[in-house]
């Protein structure tokens, strides 16, 4: 069953050289990066705050910026955004800690999230209300004009290329016209929508598929449950085994940026669409329901919980994975090998310490057939494998700070987003603090 609309006449509400549609990591990166370049940028968010996943979704445990030998590799807008917080807004290893692989060190920190096979990183734990002011200040001062409470519904389309988008708000459907447009939906709404082809596969089983609701408790003592848990394994282990028979799904306190506040990751639910509303209305029914269960339970049996009592459930869901664009040039498994992009855009610190630096491409933002867009963020061009680390926060900054560059380049020159001169690109990028291994053009 179909019910008939009428044809709309859509009032344009701006016109702009860069539109950003999301205002997540690569999106807040994307926006700022291409305001600092002169462009008109205008960022439409359906929220009603900046940085996604790393402030509403409570996925404040940013994964690592370092990589293997303890080198910050992911820097620019990244860099810049953390460094802005206020003393007290984020917790994390000292930077002469970065690298470490002394046992003890890296097993406090393991404790902490910022060790990984026995490596101490750079990954930071941050308060996401902070997160959330740095990121609309940075933007304001940089000119950006953000509009909130709007949601990027549909591309405007002529033949192959992207001009704009309709967006939907309290004052009706209104459009914005753009020479370039971002998906920084991280779903790839737009790019879909338009025509653009793309990849869903991906593993049912894995976590990187599934979907959750995180959430925060205060009042507890997280000191004194770590003790707890590094003293007494078998304790722990009998606990986390009595919470998983009580209740299905049971899940390991996190550290946050404080010591009384515990993160919780929440129940990482595989098998759902985040593209299917009645499947992610079920993932936060029950995700909400296993809170309270968690709350109970935590309180009566883990040491520090005593006093526990609830903060926050985040207001954003936990989307790992929908849509990823086919790009030019998408990221591949066989990639990791060392080898440098011509059109480095960036580089990830690999998944393990026996793979190399991952070089990332521009070409993987670009769509093969669609012109006028761009597509940074988790939804980039990339194999299953790839994108287990490439739809990290600290890479969505790394590719949104490349597109909104691009995107101000091709604004400025009146070419389709395909035909930026790449060493224009890079030479912007390193002047914007991000970190290459293309070598400088003599």
């Amino acid at each position: 069953m179909v019910v008939e609309e009428a044809a709309r006449r859509t009032p344009v509400h701006a016109i702009c050289d860069v539109l950003v549609v999301g205002g997540g990591p690569a999106g807040t990166a994307a926006a700022l990066a291409a305001a600092r370049q002169g462009a008109r940028t205008i960022l439409l968010e359906r929220h009603n705050h900046l940085g996604g996943l790393s402030t509403g979704g409570l996925v404040i445990w940013i994964d690592r910026m370092t990589d293997w030998s303890g080198q910050l590799v992911i820097r620019g807008f990244a860099e810049e955004l953390l460094a802005r917080l206020p003393k007290g807004a984020m917790a994390g290893p000292p930077r002469e800690a970065w690298g470490s692989r002394d046992t003890a060190t890296a097993a406090w920190w393991q404790a902490r999230t910022a060790a990984f096979h026995g490596i101490v990183t750079h990954s930071p734990t941050c308060d996401p209300e902070w997160l959330k002011a740095t990121s609309l200040e940075m933007l304001l001062e940089a000119g950006v004009h953000p509009i909130f409470h709007a949601w990027g519904a549909q591309p405007v389309v002529e033949g192959e290329t992207v001009r704009g988008a309709i967006f939907e708000s309290k004052q009706g459907r209104r459009a914005i016209l753009a020479h370039v447009t971002i998906d920084a939906t991280g779903d790839g709404d737009l790019f879909a929508r338009a025509g653009a082809g793309f990849e869903s596969d991906s593993d049912e089983r894995d976590i990187h598929h599934a979907i959750n609701t995180s959430w925060m408790f205060a009042g507890i003592n997280m000191p004194e449950y770590l003790r707890w848990r590094a003293e007494f394994p078998g304790q722990f282990s009998d606990f986390m085994k009595r919470g998983k028979e009580a209740m299905g799904f049971f899940d390991k306190a996190f550290v946050s940026w404080r010591d009384d506040v515990a993160l919780f990751m929440g129940p990482r639910l595989a098998g759902y669409s985040a593209l299917d509303v009645e499947d992610i209305s079920e993932v936060e029914i029950t995700s909400h329901r296993l809170m309270l269960r968690h709350l109970e339970f935590y309180r009566a049996h883990a040491p520090g919980f005593g006093g526990a009592y609830l903060m926050l459930s985040a207001p954003q869901l936990g989307v790992r994975h929908t849509r990823r664009v086919a790009g030019v040039t998408p990221v591949l498994r066989e990639h990791w090998d060392g080898r440098v992009a011509p059109d480095e855009i960036g580089v990830s610190p690999s998944l393990s310490p026996k793979f190399p630096n991952v070089s990332v491409p521009y070409g993987a933002l670009v769509p093969r057939r669609l012109d006028g867009l761009l597509a940074p963020g988790r939804h980039l061009a990339c194999d299953a494998t790839s994108h287990s680390f490439l739809r990290e926060i600290p890479q969505c900054w790394l590719t949104g700070q490349a597109a909104g560059v691009a995107a101000a380049l091709a604004a400025e020159a009146g070419v389709a987003p395909r035909a930026v001169d790449i060493a224009r690109l890079q030479a912007t990028l390193r002047a914007q603090g991000a970190w290459l291994q293309q070598p400088v053009p003599a």
